[in-house]
């Protein structure tokens, strides 16, 4: 029986529209590979200042970037196998952009991917805390503060909080709970995700 390994992934976008803004960043982090995944991306469009702001990446860093088709196939590469996405707010961001990315350049989505919201896992299953933000959740559990709003730093930092929230269930296991949990499919009319709104994305 083939088992699933998690991928713990992160974007930063030039604002929060997915139909209008683009990736400007994304990373993941491979624990059990021990291998990490950061590119920056040229967006096609100019990223406001006011966001720069927020996560430091300028215009003139991405300039000279691929765009999304290529990063987009490399990041397809880094995730090779059998995985198990994780997104920290995942539904309502990381998945819609990576889905409009995925569209945007006909990329498909790899047979067997799916993707876990621990924002959602995190509220359902730690209904203690008052709130769930990731950087709210790390000094919870006591790990030190890490560059946030750069993806990569982040997804490092997810991959900490998420393990320690769940504990030793495998990755068969999170899936089975059924909390925040996307697969991801394509069909003919481009990529799609399973679950209680795929027509966000059609």
């Amino acid at each position: 029986m083939t088992t699933k390994r998690p991928i713990y992934f992160d974007l930063e976008t030039t604002g929060t529209f997915c139909d209008s803004d683009r990736i400007v960043e994304i990373a993941a982090f491979d624990p059990e590979r021990e291998r990490s995944f950061q590119r920056l991306v040229h967006p096609g469009v100019l990223i406001p200042e006011e966001v720069i702001r927020i996560h430091g990446i300028t215009n003139e860093m991405v300039q000279n970037e691929p765009s999304f088709k290529t990063i987009g196939k490399d990041f397809i590469e880094f995730c090779s196998g059998d995985i198990m996405l994780v997104a920290h707010n995942g539904e309502q961001f990381d998945l819609r952009f990576l889905i409009a990315e995925f569209k945007r350049y006909k990329l498909a989505f790899p047979k067997g991917w799916a993707l876990v919201d621990s924002l959602k896992w995190a509220r359902k299953y730690r209904k203690d805390l008052p709130k769930h933000t990731l950087q709210y959740l790390r000094e919870i559990f006591g790990i030190p503060k890490n560059n946030a709003h750069r993806a990569l730093d982040d997804s490092i930092i997810l991959h900490q909080v998420f393990t320690l929230m769940t504990d030793d269930l495998t990755c068969e296991q999170i899936l089975e709970k059924g909390e925040g949990i996307f697969e991801l499919y394509q069909e003919e009319k481009g990529a799609h995700v399973s679950n209680n709104a795929p027509e966000l994305f059609a």
